[in-house]
């Protein structure tokens, strides 16, 4: 379908609408991205509304700079950030961790407190760094809370394989995230129902039973080829060993707490 969109802002759309319609990042109203997500939406301003998600805008920004792009929403620009891919691997991380640590910096607010040096081991061009090591929810892992694991596990880009179709959603087998009181991991496959529509339609309308699929806040986003699941399933590995890193290392720094 001839859209007058190109894919690489189309592909932003699918893995930015799920948290930007529930209200956690982008600029307010998400219609115009789930229009676009869906195939229509040939007036909206993708561009725009981009640059308004102050986690995803700037890692794609830098992204782009380093890999002597002129567009930070060029699909392999987008594809880089969300789920890896060659120039992914191919940049100067310590490079990218510095100039990316200032950007966030001039934005952070109240995450300005993890901003700091101490990342710089953990930090990639990809969503998964953004979720876990600059957003607070791996801080909060101890409290034994359920939050932080939920928002951990949802904005993370989950992988998965289709199993059924049903009129609103789509059985996914995939890894659910589990702390273990030490160490975040990947469990067991699990079987889960999540959304395969949204009002404007579907992100991936000829989804089929075995087909391979990113899944965002629980909506199937985007499908992926063996290449595309292959990388994000090594970022996602990758993020968590060096995160679990911090979190041991948070661990033996913590102060021990006199008995009662």
């Amino acid at each position: 379908m001839t859209t007058g969109i190109d894919s690489g802002r189309i592909l932003f759309a699918r893995y930015a609408y799920a948290p930007n319609a529930l209200g956690y990042c982008g600029p307010p109203g998400a219609a115009g991205l789930e229009a676009v997500a869906c195939g229509t939406g040939s007036g909206v301003d993708v561009g725009a509304a981009a640059r308004q998600f102050s986690g995803a805008w700037p890692y794609q920004q830098l992204l782009a700079e380093l890999a002597g792009m002129d567009d930070p929403l060029d699909e392999r620009v987008v594809r880089g950030y969300w789920t890896g891919n060659e120039l992914t691997a191919a940049v100067d991380r310590e490079r990218f961790g510095r100039e990316l640590l200032v950007r966030l910096g001039e934005r952070a607010g109240h995450y300005w407190n993890y901003l700091t040096d101490d990342l710089l081991p953990e930090a990639a061009p990809t969503h998964a760094f953004h979720v876990f090591g600059v957003y607070p929810w791996t801080r909060l892992l101890g409290t034994r809370m359920p939050q932080p694991l939920h928002v951990l596990d949802s904005c993370r880009i989950r992988n998965g394989v289709v199993l059924e179709l049903r009129p609103d959603t789509a059985i996914v087998r995939s890894r659910g995230l589990q702390f273990d009181g030490t160490k975040l991991m990947l469990g067991p496959l699990e079987d889960r129902a999540v959304r395969r529509r949204v009002p404007a339609g579907s992100f991936v309308p000829d989804l089929r039973m075995g087909d391979r699929v990113a899944v965002h806040w629980d909506l199937v986003c985007d499908r992926l080829d063996t290449d595309e699941a292959a990388s994000l399933e090594h970022w996602t590995d990758w993020q968590l060993g060096r995160t679990n890193e911090r979190l041991a290392s948070e661990a033996v720094s913590a102060p021990s707490q006199d008995p009662v």
